[in-house]
């Protein structure tokens, strides 16, 4: 079957390649023969070795196209966060104007449609594109770069600091065939500037759907970067999702990673910390039920010295479902003064609930201070009886002890339309979550 697969690819990308015009022609073909030397990847690889793609490399999916589905405002009413935001909205990969609220913002800030910049300066985009997104390892990347054809395209002068937040939601609405879309989101934070990124998944409708994205964050020296990536896909839907990471001297990264539906997802993420003085914080929450399958694959590169970087990844699983995580720091033999640590928590409230937690450290400098550590277990029988002995009910008392292990994730995420509608997202899934929603 996966050869069948592949034969699909390589039959779309003759005429995909033809139609999407000269532009990064030569990178798109490089990058599909580097897919098909790779293939999709096995259990037999050891960093996919808990989480098996055959139901994504079985699948014959086709390239979305502008046809496919057609979305509405009304459609969209729920996934509003703030009215005043820019907002760019993409459908099944590709951008819709007429849903989106996009403006330049102070300093000449750019956000706008990666095929339009391409059309406008191709060279604005090049230079970034192929080079941090390492298609030539990865065979997801390498078949999002060959099929990307849309995506969002931010840069923040230096110096420049946004006051709101720019939301970029990509909505997948299936057919009644399986689609693929390939979405390539470059931000680009100039020396001195401050952004605020929203980048939002979102499904509508049960159709079989695979979001294969790609999210390159170049941040200059002395700037700062606050990104969250949440994933609210149907449970029909697959979701590979790269985010990259490039850090210069003396710049603030936070990127948050909250993943809520989709069938079958896996979250990379790589920062490279390449300047002295640098700090990043990766946190994430994911809340899984039914059979639903998540993947966390975190890697932090230490490649300067005195650099600081906090891993901080907590999971909630139901019913059936299944979480990954590996997370990898590497401090490089010139970084020293490193100061690294990584902490994965997981709350199982089923038998059957699974977890495959694997913290690693790859240290070549002899000054540093590193520490990693994980945790699995279910709720504490003590806590629920000291809840219960003060008048609460079993049941809203466990889902109180469900809600405090996910507030600590949510806490930490600061624009508060968004961090009220995960906390009421929550709410939704928690058993009692209706009279803890009164309740507080």
């Amino acid at each position: 079957m996966i050869d069948t697969a592949l034969d699909v690819y390589r039959d779309q990308f003759p005429g995909f390649a033809e139609s999407a015009g000269p532009a990064l022609g030569p990178l798109r073909r490089r990058a599909f023969d580097r897919f098909l030397e790779l293939g999709f990847p096995t259990t037999r690889h050891e960093e996919w070795r808990f989480t098996n793609v055959a139901p994504i490399a079985d699948t014959p999916f086709r390239l979305a196209t502008p046809q496919d589905s057609t979305v509405t405002a009304a459609d969209l009413a729920g996934c509003t966060l703030d009215r005043g935001w820019p907002r760019l909205v993409f459908v099944n990969g590709r951008y819709t104007p007429s849903l989106s609220t996009a403006g330049t913002g102070p300093g000449h800030v750019t956000a706008t449609s990666l095929a339009e910049e391409l059309a406008r300066d191709p060279r604005s985009v090049e230079r970034h594109l192929g080079g941090d997104a390492a298609y030539r390892d990865h065979s997801f990347v390498a078949l999002n770069t060959a099929f990307m054809s849309d995506g969002a395209f931010v840069v923040v002068p230096r110096n420049t600091v946004v006051e709101q937040p720019i939301d970029l939601l990509y909505v997948s609405a299936g057919t009644a065939d399986p689609i693929a879309s390939h979405p390539r989101t470059i931000i680009i934070a100039e020396p001195g500037s401050q952004v605020t990124i929203i980048e939002r998944y979102v499904g509508l409708g049960e159709s079989v759907t695979f979001t294969n994205a790609v999210t390159e964050i170049i941040v200059g020296e002395s700037a700062t970067v606050d990104h969250y990536k949440i994933g609210r896909e149907a449970e029909t839907a697959f979701h590979v999702g790269t985010t990259l990471i490039r850090q210069s001297r003396d710049s603030r990264v936070s990127s948050h990673a909250v993943t809520i539906g989709g069938g079958l997802v896996r979250n990379n993420i790589t920062t490279v910390l390449d300047g002295e003085g640098g700090h990043c914080t990766l946190n994430g929450l994911y809340l899984m039920h039914g059979r639903q399958h998540v993947d966390n694959h975190l890697r932090v590169e230490h490649a300067s010295p005195h650099c600081d970087s906090r891993e901080f990844f907590k999971g909630i699983l139901n019913d059936r479902s299944r979480a990954v995580f590996s997370g990898r720091i590497v401090v490089h033999k010139d970084a020293q003064k490193t100061d690294a640590k990584q902490t994965n928590m997981n709350l199982l409230l089923s038998e059957d609930a699974r977890v495959d937690t694997k913290p690693q450290l790859e240290i070549l400098a002899d000054d540093v201070k590193c520490t990693h550590g994980a945790t699995i277990g279910q709720i504490d029988d003590d806590a629920v009886f000291y809840l219960c002995s003060r008048g609460i009910p079993p049941e809203t008392a466990r889902a109180v002890l469900v809600y405090a292990f996910a507030a600590e994730s949510l806490d930490q995420v600061r624009p508060e339309p968004l961090r009220r509608r995960l906390r009421e997202t929550l709410f939704d899934l928690l058993p009692q979550g209706q009279q803890l929603r009164e309740a507080m």
